[in-house]
């Protein structure tokens, strides 16, 4: 897949080489009197159809716009029941990535034999690999509870397991496409990215099988939330959330784990480091195994010394900074979402597939906005657009949902006195400040 990847990508780089060769000698800037037109593109962070109402009145502005996110195709039987848990739910961002980071959670804790964290995190590689293939909670605890090595597959999970550092091998990623005001399902493409040669060969310790009266000597597993209830990210908790309860009601009705069933702690991470961190000190005292989250990869990078000071799992379903690859973490910290490395790709083949020649990449910053923004840079510059074509900000996050919106009008004039084409935009709930500042500064939305 990787391979057509890049002969894809070569060919988009010759195209944005002739089309910057035919441009107009020299002179970057709108003709005299003309309205300077921009394409907008986004990320997974604002590619929801929740995300328009962060525009409020100028909702309209999101229309045409593109992006891509990490999503598979999603059966018709995983949306119904997920909205048997949230009837109104209208995203699936990131809800099958959740509910598989809960379930294989819970099925190296049945493999561990035990509810401790690090016999827990021994088995969770595993439990995606070189085992007894099944596909739902029910299958996979009967084998887990028989002391059989199993490879977990399902909504997020394909095509491969995990890597050894414990987090996607390969990955599907959606481009996507507002129509007016709504995303269009019709106009949504999947393409393939990753290697499943990277995917781990190693062999977990064997699965204990349980013995009559073990279950009495062993604690309830309990999972805990640490997911963005509110905040910037709070756009994205809907499905997430609902992700994670069809996996505990799932779990419990196939006997739970352990003999017992699965207890789940709520828990916010706010977006915000203060809010993440009283969570998990709460998780901790309450006697929490896994920790499911943070929602944002930067929330997770502030709270997993603490979560590793305490001996916890860490498991999140949306961080995606390529950077936590390597984060120490004595081998407590695990993902269902993949690497941004592998999103920079995609996020720069939907970006030249438009034929732009002045392109702005406006990010957040934190490690999640400016390690993608890092990533599509260099994959936009492999394909042929030269660096003085480019052109790279950055912007404050509000620090907690108090705190006053973004101010982007300086931001918003440069890219106008760049004379950009194209404006891609790195960030959560609070990055529709960019679109307004963009409007407000006279650049005309292309739709």
């Amino acid at each position: 897949m990787l391979v057509s990847r890049r002969s894809r990508v070569a060919t988009l780089a010759a195209c944005a080489t002739i089309l910057l060769a035919t441009s107009a000698c020299g002179d970057d800037k709108a003709e005299e009197g003309s309205a300077q037109q921009v394409r907008l593109y986004g990320t997974d962070g604002n590619m929801l159809n929740s995300y328009p109402a962060e525009l409020k009145e100028r909702a309209d502005l999101v229309d045409g716009m593109k992006g891509t996110t990490p999503l598979t195709p999603l059966p018709d039987d995983f949306k119904s029941r997920l909205r048997s848990v949230n009837p109104a739910l209208t995203d699936y961002l990131y809800s099958a990535e959740t509910y598989d980071a809960v379930v294989i959670g819970v099925l190296a804790a049945q493999l561990a034999g035990s509810t401790d964290p690090a016999a827990i995190a021994k088995q969770i590689v595993g439990v995606t690999n070189n085992g007894q293939r099944c596909e739902d909670p029910a299958s996979c605890l009967t084998l887990a509870r028989a002391g059989q090595d199993i490879e977990y597959r399902s909504v997020s999970l394909t095509r491969a397991g995990f890597t050894d550092k414990g987090e996607p091998a390969t990955a599907s990623y959606a481009t996507l496409t507002f129509d007016g005001q709504q995303l269009n399902d019709g106009k949504t493409e999947f393409v393939g990215a990753g290697a499943e040669s990277a995917a781990s060969t190693k062999t977990p310790p064997k699965g204990k099988k349980p013995r009559a009266g073990d279950a009495d000597d062993q604690k309830p597993l309990i999972v805990g939330g640490l997911l963005p209830k509110t905040g910037d990210l709070a756009i994205a908790y809907p499905p997430m959330a609902a992700g994670a309860a069809l996996a505990i009601r799932e779990i419990n009705a196939a006997g739970g784990v352990l003999g017992k069933p699965v207890t789940w702690k709520d828990g916010d991470d706010g977006t915000s480091p203060a809010v993440a961190k009283a969570t998990v000190a709460k998780h901790v005292a309450d006697g929490v195994s896994i920790i499911i989250g943070a929602g944002a990869s930067g929330i997770s990078r502030e709270v997993l010394p603490d979560v590793v000071k305490a001996g916890k799992i860490l498991f999140s379903p949306s961080n995606t900074d390529a950077s936590l690859t390597d984060v120490e973490d004595k081998g407590l910290y695990f993902r269902t979402a993949p690497p941004d490395s592998l999103q920079g790709r995609a996020l720069a083949d939907v970006v030249l597939r438009d034929g732009s020649q002045k392109i702005v990449i406006v990010a957040r910053k934190d490690s999640y906005g400016e390690g993608l923004q890092a990533t599509v840079r260099d994959e936009l510059e492999k394909a042929g657009i030269p660096g003085d074509r480019l052109k790279l900000l950055t912007y404050d996050p509000p620090a907690d949902a108090k705190a006053a919106p973004v101010d982007f009008s300086g931001g918003a004039k440069e890219i106008k006195e760049f004379g950009a084409d194209a404006v891609l935009i790195i960030g959560f709930g609070e990055s529709a400040q960019v679109i307004r500042a963009l409007a407000d500064s006279g650049v005309q939305i292309r739709h």
